[in-house]
């Protein structure tokens, strides 16, 4: 059973939209990656018995504010901080996977009041280059939609498990089935996540927890260099797990989460 949409209004205007499951505190946060929403951790958040999860549709995502007018990464931060600060009594745990894993490793930094502990599924402090940012613009706008039902989603995007995450979050209108986003706010978002913050990442100091896939995106001195400028870090590695590993790799990130968190 999927709980009830919570929603948040930001200062600017942005709705954002989140799912409360109920349970013990310190509440455990989590962030999607870019293009997804929080649907993709419901499994995830009822893999931890017991615990009070808050899994979020960041701004420009899910069923949040589709063209929100910033997609600075502070607006991210201080949505995420806002939500926190509505519904969790005391420091929570926050998790999150490549660009939600940048959101939450800058809460972190810049609130650690709030945070208890930090768990980052392929994310980083940020990089890449135009031409990267540009390609993955295109391949969002190169979608022919509206997709006529699933099955022809699933055929122009792919059998595996991430294509079945962005499938199923469709959205139904009625001509067909849209993304729950814009491909030019998805460009924006990814170029201000590439902006280096190692200051961030080296003035944090609650425990983290970076976990890293084989089948990842990130090379091993890439890697290595981030965990060696980290403050307070454990390192994970993932066996035949894709960037997506909370969707390939799910026993394997259930484990690794629930045992730095402190779950039973």
């Amino acid at each position: 059973m999927i709980p009830k949409l919570h929603e948040a209004l930001m200062g600017d205007g942005t709705k954002i939209s989140y799912s409360v499951f109920d349970g013990a505190e310190p509440a455990v946060v989590i962030l999607h990656g870019l293009g997804g929403s929080h649907r993709e951790f419901i499994e995830t958040a009822r893999a931890l018995p017991g615990r009070k999860v808050i899994p979020i549709d960041q701004r420009g995502h899910g069923r949040s504010t589709t063209v929100p007018a910033d997609t600075s990464r502070d607006a991210f931060v201080r949505d995420v901080v806002s939500v926190i600060e509505a519904e969790a009594p005391g420091p929570v745990d926050i998790a999150g996977q490549s660009m939600g894993a940048h959101t939450a490793m800058l809460v972190a930094a810049d609130r650690p009041d709030l945070v208890r502990r930090l768990v980052m599924l392929e994310g980083n402090q940020g990089g890449g280059t135009a031409e990267e940012h540009a390609a993955l613009g295109d391949y969002f706008r190169s979608w022919e939609v509206p997709f006529a039902d699933r099955a022809a989603a699933l055929a122009a995007l792919g059998d595996g498990p991430l294509a079945h995450a962005l499938v199923n979050d469709l959205e139904e209108r009625p001509d067909g089935l849209y993304p729950r986003f814009d491909a030019e706010v998805m460009q924006l978002i990814i170029t201000g996540v590439a902006l280096q913050r190692w200051a961030e990442w080296e003035g944090t100091h609650v425990p983290a927890l970076v976990i890293y896939a084989d089948g990842g995106i990130f090379s091993e001195e890439q890697k290595a260099e981030f965990i060696q400028r980290g403050q307070n870090v454990r390192r994970f590695d993932l066996a035949n797990a894709s960037h997506d590993a909370h969707l390939d790799a799910f026993e394997q990130w259930i484990d690794a989460l629930t045992r730095f968190i402190d779950v039973p």
